[in-house]
Formats: structure tokens, C-alpha cells, sequence
């Protein structure tokens, strides 16, 4: 015991505990300057990992420096021997192991906080319980129970209204409907189903349609042991839908226990029209989320009945320019046919802002054709930033907020935007979105894995399959980006990857052949990806050609062209500048 309070006290004369806090201040200091310098660089996200090592290094280094040598006023001296040492046996390689070993410790709070607690938050299941300790729960959609199993937009759509209600909650997580709807038919599990969607309740309920009556029946549960915490049979006539709607937002909140806005009674007022319209906003809906041209098609015409039968319903004008949009976008805006639908969608979006300027629909409509159609970047920013006031915990707007700051550059604010819009609405394609950000970044690892976490949800989801093939492609891991590329549900998406592969496994002649059949099959469907090809494989002058020709077709793939990883070799171009100017995006 005497010769280990003797080790201590020549430990205190030689000052290693004071030199191992003044290296701890001076790490601190540092990381202070490196972290947000990291990202005004816009550098990787692992550029902080090597600069902790080193100054975790620092910490044992510290140490026997500070036993060897001592700092006075003539200079650095080697530290006299104390007569009174008795230890004699802590020399040599003993001591050394013993002053390392005493770094360490003193680094190791720092080394597990940098690199094991982020991996192990990485790597948790997620809880149900775990909502950032806010009451959070999912509306999942309502089954179907009409005698003729013919109700299902009608169904989905009084979730989506009751959903709608309660994300104005304060307080109250709700994840959005891209989410909550993935589950739609799956009978899955409600553990798995919390666990992925980060919330501890579930909304389930039933709609029974016949004639002019109406039955919903609805219930919360908790999760984490299944308690049903509320439940209740509506038995309405159609024309009181609206009423029921609220009512069982109310009562949700109710038996959530959820503290309201201050001085409000509620945020749950949900829009009135009369029932036909509401139903062909809801069959209109329903038509949108199948994602083809006919579905799109149908779903103008359903808006553009809703809006005549009722032409003061802003949620149905705000609908019908979505859709628009989505029908002309589908086919291509180079149709003659389609030459005045960006006309014919922002006029709807104004008409939807003037008839509910508190409303956040007509502002996230006219936010999306500004940014991916007008390049008005300041008026999208300025709409969706209004919608989002309006509706802080929508995901749709924020996404498209991420996207648009994307678009003009200014990547580390799109990656924290699309990441609070993945924990809103986890299976969102804030996801894939987020992936190709963190490319343009020059954060492949973290491109990849987001790309990859995508597909694992969504295993023919089109966008996310090319982002992995893209990350795959810039890690030079050919063959799996191949496959990547090749599980896209767009075919020109997996020619376009044979493209990219081949011509990086050296083979021209097999990469001119696939592009040259996009050329030939979709030559304005594919403009600003072809561009990307012919960049990728070093064809300058033919990717500034078809870079116009997708100005010239107003092709949505231009949001990209800032920070697009393969177009890197375009950007010291003085032809880059000039499409930059085009489009009224920043030049820096």
C-alpha cells in the first residue's frame, strides 16, 4: 500500500495528472474549432474520427512525456530522480505500460463517446417507447368491412384525415402517411410495426359503407403490452363524416393525455365540403398513391370533379395541381398536349392559397411546381417554409424543403432537413433522398448504407436501388453495383447502370451499346441521364449537349445538377456556369 501512495505522490511531483487535464482541455478546445469548421468545408462526416484519434493518441504520449521531462524557466529538463522513490520495480518497460495504461484510461471517456456510443445507437432496435419522449402514435390505415369490399379510398382516406388532425397535436409524434400506409395489408406484427414507425400507440379502426350510413370503429392500444387504452363505434349518417373524423381525434387525444396548444381548445378542425366532393378528394388520393400515368390521369379528373362540385374545397385545388403535375411529369412535359399544364397546376395551387391561406395544402403545392418546374427557388423556399409553419410536423413539405436546399448547394442544411423528415415519416422517400445528398457530399459510406436501408424496406423501389448502384459505382465495387442498378423497377434506371459498370470495368464498347439503346428508346424521358453518362465516361461536349436538351424539356434530373457526384468532371467548365445562370441556381 506504502509503494502505491509513493507512486501517486511522484506521479503528483512530476505533474502527469496536471499535464493529462491540460491535454484534455487543449482536445476539447480543438474539437470545438474542427466540428463546425468540418462542416462549413462541407467535409465527410469521418473527417472527425481520424482528428479524435490523434488527440485520444495525445493522451498516454501526454503522460510519459510529462514523467520524463518537466518545463522550467531555463527550458524543458529531463525530470530529476526523487532520492525518497522506493519503488524501484516501476522502471523500464513496467513503467511505460503503467503510464500508457494511464492515458488510455484518461482518453477512454472521449474515444467511447465518439466511437462506440454512436455505433451502439446505430446498431439499438428501435423502441416503441422511443419517440424523443414526446406520446407518439401511428394511424394505420382502416380496413375495408363494406358488403362489397368497394370502400378502400374511402377507408384510407378517413385515416389519412384523422392522421392529418392529430400530427397538429402538440406534442403528439405522428408519423406521416407514406409510413403508416407501408404496413397496408401486410397483417404484420404491431411490435414490429412500432418498433419500426419509433412510436408506442396504435390508431386502427374500420369503415362499413352502405347506402347513405356509415359505421367507423376505431381503437388505440399501447404496444408495449396491448392494452386497449380506447374504443368506440361511430353510427352516422354520410353527410357527418367530418363530425366523426374529430370526434375521434378528440377522443384520441383524450385518452392520450396529450397537453393541447396553450389557449387553443384544439388543432384538430378538419375542412367542410360537402360528402361527393370529399369522396372524389379521397378517391382522388387513393389514385395518386399508385403512382402510374393512368392512376395519375384518373386523379385529375376526380380533383377536377371535386373542385365543380365543390369549388371552394382549397385541399381539392391543392390536390388537383399535384396531380397535374404528376400526369404530365409521368408521360413527358415535351408532349404538345402537356405544354400548358404547368400553367393550368400553378393556377390551381393560387386558387388553393386563396381559399384557405391558412392552410398549409396550396403553399406545399405551389412550394413543390415552383422548385421542380419554375426554378423560382426563392418563391418554393418562402412556400414551403409557410407550409411547414402551418403544418410544423408534416414530412411531405420538409422534403421537399431538403431537396430544394440540395438544389442550390447548400448540402449539411438538406442532410439535417431530410433527417428530421426520415424520423417524422421513417419510410418516406426522405431516405433515398437523403442518400443522394450524402454522395453529393462526398459521404459514400453514408450514402450507401441510407441507400441500402431503403431497399431493404422498399426491395423495387427505383430510385433507391440506382442510389446504391451509384455509391457502389464511386466505391469502384462494380459487381455489386451492378446488381444494385439491376434490381431498379425502371428499366432505364437498370440500362443505365450496365452503362456506367461496363464503361468502368473497361469495356466502351458494351457501355456505347446500352447507352446508345436510352438514346434510342427514351430520348426525352432520359435527357439529364444521359448527361450523366456521357460526363461519367469523359464525353464533355455530348453531356453539355444533352445538359440543354434537358433544359429544353424542363427535366426535373436538373435539381441535381449542383452537386451531382458524376458530374464532377463538368464544374471547372465554363459551360457549367453558363447552365448554372440558366437556371438561376448560385454560381458558387
Amino acid at each position: 500500500m506504502g509503494g502505491f501512495q509513493e507512486l501517486i505522490a511522484e506521479l503528483r511531483r512530476r505533474r502527469v495528472f496536471r499535464a493529462l487535464l491540460g491535454w484534455g482541455i487543449v482536445s476539447f478546445a480543438v474539437l470545438q474549432v474542427v466540428e463546425p469548421l468540418m462542416h462549413a468545408l462541407d467535409l465527410p462526416d469521418w473527417t472527425l474520427k481520424p482528428v479524435v484519434a490523434v488527440l485520444g493518441l495525445g493522451f498516454p504520449v501526454t503522460a510519459v512525456l510529462a514523467w520524463t521531462f518537466d518545463l522550467t524557466a531555463t527550458g524543458v529538463v529531463r525530470t530529476p530522480l526523487d532520492e525518497a522513490e522506493a519503488d524501484r520495480s516501476l522502471t523500464g518497460p513496467r513503467l511505460a505500460i503503467l503510464l500508457v495504461g494511464l492515458g488510455l484510461l484518461a482518453a477512454a471517456p472521449g474515444i467511447v463517446y465518439f466511437f462506440v456510443w454512436p455505433a451502439a445507437a446505430r446498431n439499438a432496435p428501435a423502441s416503441p417507447n422511443s419517440a424523443g419522449g414526446r406520446p407518439s402514435i401511428a394511424v394505420l390505415p382502416f380496413a375495408d368491412v363494406s358488403p362489397n369490399h368497394d370502400q378502400d379510398y374511402f377507408s384510407d382516406g378517413v385515416a389519412e384525415e384523422i392522421l392529418t388532425a392529430l400530427s397538429k397535436v402538440e406534442g403528439l409524434r405522428v408519423p406521416g402517411r407514406a409510413s403508416s400506409f407501408y404496413f397496408k395489408g401486410k397483417n404484420g406484427d404491431p411490435t414490429e410495426i412500432a418498433q419500426k414507425l419509433g412510436v408506442a400507440h396504435l390508431l386502427e379502426g374500420s369503415v362499413r359503407q352502405s347506402g347513405n350510413m356509415l359505421r367507423i370503429t376505431a381503437e388505440v392500444v399501447r404496444v408495449v403490452d396491448g392494452e386497449r387504452l380506447w374504443s368506440q363505434t361511430f353510427d352516422r349518417e354520410l353527410t357527418d363524416v367530418f363530425a366523426v373524423q374529430e370526434e375521434i381525434a378528440r377522443a384520441v387525444v383524450a385518452a392520450l393525455k396529450v397537453k393541447l396548444l396553450p389557449g387553443r381548445e384544439t388543432a384538430l378542425e378538419l375542412p367542410a365540403t360537402n360528402p361527393e366532393a370529399y369522396a372524389q378528394v379521397l378517391l382522388a388520393r387513393h389514385l395518386v398513391v399508385r403512382g402510374s400515368p393512368e392512376g395519375y390521369g384518373l386523379a385529375v379528373s376526380a380533383f377536377r370533379k371535386a373542385v365543380e362540385l365543390d369549388p371552394k374545397y382549397a385541399p381539392a385545388w391543392a390536390g388537383l395541381a399535384k396531380a397535374i403535375f404528376r400526369a404530365a411529369d409521368s408521360v413527358g412535359w415535351y408532349h404538345d398536349a402537356r405544354q400548358n399544364d404547368l400553367e393550368r397546376a400553378l393556377a390551381a395551387a393560387d386558387k388553393a392559397i386563396a381559399l384557405g391561406p391558412d392552410l398549409p395544402d396550396g403553399y406545399a403545392a405551389r412550394g413543390f411546381l415552383r422548385f421542380n418546374k419554375t426554378n423560382n427557388w426563392t418563391g418554393a423556399r418562402e412556400d414551403l417554409a409557410r407550409a411547414l409553419a402551418l403544418s410544423p410536423g408534416n414530412a411531405e413539405p420538409m422534403i421537399d424543403q431538403g431537396a430544394l436546399f440540395a438544389a442550390l448547394g447548400r448540402l449539411p442544411e438538406s442532410i439535417a432537413i431530410l433527417r428530421k423528415a426520415s424520423e417524422l415519416d421513417p419510410l418516406s422517400e426522405a431516405r433515398w433522398r437523403l442518400a443522394f445528398v450524402h454522395l453529393g457530399s462526398g459521404h459514400l459510406e453514408e450514402g450507401r448504407a441510407t441507400a441500402q436501408h431503403t431497399l431493404d424496406l422498399f426491395p423495387e423501389h427505383a430510385h433507391a436501388a440506382r442510389t446504391l448502384g451509384f455509391a457502389l459505382l464511386l466505391e469502384n465495387r462494380l459487381d455489386e453495383a451492378q446488381v444494385a442498378f439491376q434490381r431498379s423497377s425502371i428499366p432505364a434506371f437498370r440500362e443505365m447502370g450496365t452503362a456506367l459498370v461496363e464503361h468502368a470495368r473497361g469495356h466502351p464498347q458494351e457501355s456505347r451499346q446500352a447507352l446508345e439503346h436510352i438514346i434510342a428508346t427514351w430520348p426525352n424521358d432520359m435527357t439529364y441521364q444521359i448527361a450523366e453518362i456521357h460526363a461519367f465516361c469523359g464525353n464533355m461536349d455530348r453531356a453539355f449537349e444533352w445538359l440543354g436538351r434537358a433544359l429544353g424539356v424542363h427535366d426535373a434530373g436538373l435539381q441535381y445538377v449542383k452537386y451531382d457526384p458524376l458530374l464532377g468532371r463538368l464544374r471547372g467548365d465554363a459551360r457549367y456556369t453558363a447552365i448554372l445562370k440558366k437556371m438561376n441556381l448560385p454560381l458558387d
